[in-house]
């Protein structure tokens, strides 16, 4: 137990209670200085205070790790630059060395408003007939645009927008959404001449603005192309390959 001397504790009594008359001023600074050299004195006459005043705070680091969990933090990295630039139009095509064939005149286009509907690439593939149990299964992911077939592929300098698949279970579908620089005739024609080259023939339809290629053949699969052109110039696309069934 630590124990005051006396007159100390009668001389912080005093100063607290203002001390001798006419000293009220400085009662306040007497009083703290007092305090403090009690405190020096009591730690000197006590090893174990002595020690507790002066030793470092302790620190248990898995506590630490604890605190605060529930702050926001920063993300790991930035956000997904996704959205092609503005100015792609003026950007150089890629060089086709094969002649391209021309797709044919556009008819009707039946899918055309069902497609428009669709706000997601789950629900664009279920528009356009997907099986019911493949666009359950849909998981939306760039990688998906580095797996469609040979025969559809992604034109040359394609700049990926959104892409979204599925496999296992009869499934092999893949949906990707696009900007290109080309015009939207080239674009019609690269997939056009594509297809007929894996032995699939493509019908054109054509909806307002926006145009459809579309084809099935027995061990290829299916491939639906919707076509708009792209505000500033250049060619949205929205992809879709089956080839599950086939």
């Amino acid at each position: 137990m630590i124990r005051t001397p006396l007159a100390l504790l009668l001389a912080i009594v005093l100063a607290a209670c203002g001390g001798a008359p006419g000293n009220e001023a400085g009662g306040a600074d007497d009083l703290d200085n007092m305090l403090a050299a009690t405190n020096e004195a009591s730690a000197a006459n006590d090893p174990a205070l002595r020690g507790a005043l002066r030793d470092q705070i302790m620190v248990d680091p898995a506590l630490v790790q604890q605190a605060n969990a529930d702050t926001v933090r920063p993300p790991a990295q930035p956000a997904s630059g996704a959205l092609p630039p503005d100015d792609i139009a003026a950007r150089r095509e890629p060089a086709e060395k094969d002649d391209l064939r021309r797709a044919p005149p556009p008819g009707p286009c039946p899918q055309c408003t069902a497609a428009r509907r669709a706000l997601t690439l789950g629900a664009l593939a279920e528009s356009q007939g997907a099986p019911a149990t493949c666009v359950a299964n849909v998981a939306y992911s760039a990688g998906w645009a580095n797996r469609l077939p040979a025969a559809t592929p992604l034109y040359p300098d394609a700049r990926v927008i959104e892409a979204a698949g599925a496999d296992g279970k009869g499934c092999a579908l893949r949906i990707v959404n696009f900007a290109s620089a080309a015009p939207l005739q080239r674009l019609l024609d690269w997939y056009f001449t594509k297809a007929g080259d894996a032995g699939i023939a493509a019908q054109h339809g054509i909806d307002g603005n926006d145009h459809v290629l579309a084809g099935a053949a027995r061990g290829k699969g299916a491939f639906f192309v919707m076509l708009r052109p792209r505000k500033g110039g250049g060619t949205e696309v929205d992809l879709m390959t089956d080839t599950g069934g086939s």
